[in-house]
């Protein structure tokens, strides 16, 4: 359920994390994805994993145990299905990188914010890019 202001809330986690470098365990794009979730439900779906890996292979040990093959799987387990095209505002969106590799971003219209470790800060993907898209 979104709060009153997600709306503000959203724009001001974006706004606080927007600059922050990429690190496994503390500011991923699964956390990243689950922090605005956060800023738009209250709650914090990922709130037993932040802090327990540091690299992307411990990520997926940590979900493993957990029953999820993957974050994407994890976030399938959390919300509704959505196709990309009807992702709005806020939703979390998944995003093929190859090689079965995914990144979990949020949607801010026609286009996904997204966390790369090759990047500092940001960056931002066409929605229709997105495989997946999961209603917040």
């Amino acid at each position: 359920m979104r709060l009153p202001d997600w709306h503000s809330r959203l724009s001001d986690y974006i706004d606080a994390v927007r600059q922050t470098p990429f690190a496994y365990g503390s500011h991923d794009c699964a956390l990243f994805a689950a922090g605005a979730v956060e800023a738009i439900t209250g709650v914090d779906p990922s709130l037993e994993l932040r802090g327990k890996y540091k690299t992307l292979m411990g990520g997926l040990r940590q979900l493993k145990k957990l029953g999820f093959a993957d974050h994407g799987e994890f976030a399938a387990s959390l919300f509704e299905e959505v196709h990309p095209s009807h992702a709005q505002i806020g939703d979390i969106a998944s995003i093929d990188l190859g090689g079965g590799a995914i990144a979990l971003g949020v949607v801010q219209g026609s286009r996904i914010f997204v966390l790369r470790p090759d990047v500092q800060g940001m960056a931002t993907v066409d929605l229709l890019t997105a495989s997946k898209a999961f209603r917040v």
